[in-house]
């Protein structure tokens, strides 16, 4: 299978400052290369290929000296980002959706940069970059199967990070419990699941929202181009880095604990969530689609089954009777009319889900599965 490994990695001074030149003449090819596209077909209403910009890379260093300071295949790779933001347009267009014209990217827009099969070599914990130097790399596990690519990404708040993508990297299966589980997901609770059990909603932002308040106005407060809002627009990263590794590591552990006891998950489909921006703060702070990306991955990985099922009616059905309660989102206990049944309003939709899920597959009944 195919898996990615992220490391920080620490240079001098020098090597920062090399880095981050070659990040920001791979900004400039970007947008040169989407200004050469849009200018092409708003002229001369003619496409330019991935192919077309790359053969035109030599002519590019011999008028642009300084982009012989890049590696080869990273310029390349830019190319192939441009050409994959316009494929990734015509196909939200295709299928009748909202589509944004590809965007010109401004110096915090573009953040890192990729090699591949040349110009990098890993000696014992350093990684040493053709052109820029040798970076200090921290491995907090070791890299495994085939190395297939590299990039170099720069946080807001200065930091560098490795990710290498490697190919033929053998699955890690967990142990077979014979078990199956449904989880209705939920911005109270983080999780409930069919068997009744809840995981509290950590809220990291929100624990986090006093600092963060106030470093956000401490960034307003100073001199635009100034060295001191320079540095409070880097403390304010910080925080917000924080808050985000807080939450992935919390993901990390939930899923690890999830996997661990069950051989079959049933999820909500969540894509009748089309955009992000239609969800509010405490639906951001809990991140579902993060949880629910790093939960099938996992699965994957140990050999185990996630399966996705529509949400619809999952709150609203009785699980019992399955007829549908109408009710409000701020009615927090499912009481059925029809059949006396009265329990918390989130296992009511887990096991819905579950229920859901079995019959999608064809599976036996719903007692056996919550043993």
């Amino acid at each position: 299978m195919k898996k990615s490994f992220k490391y920080y990695i620490k240079g001098n001074r020098e090597i920062v400052q090399k880095a981050s030149r070659t990040l920001e003449l791979c900004r400039i090819l970007y947008n040169l290369c989407l200004e050469q596209r849009k200018f092409a077909w708003d002229n001369y209403h003619k496409s330019i290929s991935c192919y077309d910009q790359i053969k035109e890379l030599p002519s590019l260093k011999k008028f642009f000296p300084e982009f012989k300071e890049v590696p080869s295949q990273t310029l390349q790779e830019v190319v192939e980002r441009v050409d994959k933001a316009f494929q990734s347009f015509f196909s939200r267009v295709k299928k009748g959706e909202k589509s944004g014209y590809p965007r010109f990217k401004s110096f915090n827009r573009y953040d890192s940069f990729t090699l591949k099969q040349a110009g990098w070599k890993l000696v014992g914990k350093e990684l040493r970059i053709n052109k820029i130097g040798s970076f200090k790399l921290f491995l907090s596990r070791p890299i495994e199967g085939e190395i297939k690519t590299v990039t170099l990404r720069k946080t807001l708040s200065g930091r560098w990070y490795v990710t290498f993508s490697c190919d033929n990297v053998f699955s890690k299966p967990l142990p077979k419990t014979g078990k199956f589980i449904g989880i209705d997901v939920g911005c109270l609770s983080f999780l409930t699941t069919s068997t009744g059990e809840k995981i509290n909603n950590p809220r990291f932002f929100q624990r986090a929202q006093n600092i963060l308040t106030k470093r956000q106005r401490a960034v307003s407060h100073r001199k635009k181009g100034s060295k001191r809002r320079t540095k409070a627009k880097i403390l304010l990263a910080k925080a917000h880095e924080k808050v985000f590794n807080q939450r992935r590591d919390f993901h990390f552990k939930i899923a690890r604990k999830i996997l661990l006891a069950y051989d079959t998950i049933y999820i909500e489909n969540m894509n009748h969530f089309k955009s992000y921006r239609v969800l509010n703060r405490s639906m951001r702070d809990v991140a579902w689609f993060n949880f629910f990306n790093i939960l099938l991955f996992k699965a994957e990985e140990a050999g185990k089954e996630v399966v996705k099922v529509p949400a619809k009616n999952t709150s609203q059905k009785c699980s019992n009777c399955q007829k549908l309660v109408p009710k409000e989102l701020s009615c927090r206990i499912h009481n059925c009319p029809h059949c006396g049944l009265s329990i918390d309003r989130d296992i009511n939709a887990a096991r819905n889900i579950l229920r859901l899920g079995q019959s999608l597959q064809g599976a036996g009944a719903l007692a056996p599965a919550m043993n």
